[in-house]
């Protein structure tokens, strides 16, 4: 008898954002690592922020959308905090803080410093870390808040709010989730790319995109995620997608990075 296929896909998500700042970023910790981190690149602190406590904590923002994404308290093997821009409380991981918070108390780390490719990276380790027969349900927690405590060595979109989307991975039969990620250097040959993967799913395929893949060119029924979020923009849409009938394509494009990434549910 042929074993059954069953693969891990993303099966709900939460969303929101968040006003005001956290306690964390008026904490004198902040300004020395911020300083630490920026001093051998000349950069400049934005003490203007450091003062105010402009920011907000990730593990904060996160703790209460796990609750509401795993409300009957189903256990969690791992637990991944994804982000770009950085969090407010350096000293103390928020993985760590959120796996406390997660029923299960699964394996928790973060992943960093791949721009937005960073949440489809996420995905795909959750991926693999099913196939290895040691994860039926992952917790991915995208975060990003608004404030940067330095000057940047050139203009950077910052989000316009804080804002953290979960999403819940769960083991199901048939074909998992399929992640796909690539140097793609140029924003309309990436867009192109995505609008031949799409066709290749069928006229029934669901499309997102991330708010700076979107164009004139964009398919009737596309929708694209609203300036302002970088990060967790198209994540919103899926959250108000899911659940919902398949199959669903997920497209970001890091131009900073030329990479493209693409996420396909079934």
């Amino acid at each position: 008898m042929p074993t059954e296929t069953r693969g891990l896909r993303v099966t709900r998500a939460v969303a929101a954002g968040f006003d005001g700042h956290s306690a964390a970023a008026l904490h004198p910790d902040l300004r020395v690592f911020t300083g630490d981190l920026v001093r051998p690149y000349g950069l400049p602190l934005r003490e203007d922020l450091l003062a105010e406590g402009a920011g907000h904590d990730y593990g904060e923002m996160a703790a209460g959308l796990i609750e509401q994404a795993l409300p009957g308290g189903e256990p969690a093997d791992l637990l991944i905090l994804a982000f770009s821009s950085p969090d407010v409380l350096p000293a103390a991981p928020s993985s760590l803080r959120l796996s406390r918070h997660c029923p299960g108390q699964p394996t928790a780390f973060a992943v960093c410093d791949q721009g937005s490719a960073t949440a489809f990276a996420a995905l795909r380790i959750a991926a693999a870390h099913h196939r290895t027969g040691g994860c039926r349900r992952a917790v991915i927690v995208l975060a990003e808040q608004s404030a940067l405590h330095y000057r940047p060595a050139e203009p950077v979109e910052l989000p316009a709010e804080h804002r953290a989307v979960v999403l819940v991975c769960e083991e199901a039969p048939g074909e998992g989730m399929r992640v796909r990620q690539q140097a793609e250097p140029d924003g309309a040959q990436a867009l192109r790319s995505v609008l031949d993967e799409h066709r290749r799913l069928g006229p029934d395929a669901g499309l997102l995109l991330a708010a700076g893949l979107a164009s004139g060119d964009t398919p009737e029924g596309a929708r694209a995620a609203r300036p302002g979020q970088p990060f967790t923009g198209v994540w919103s849409l899926l959250a108000d997608r899911l659940p919902g009938p398949g199959p669903l394509l997920v497209a970001d494009h890091d131009r900073r990075l030329g990479r493209l990434s693409t996420l396909t549910l079934p």
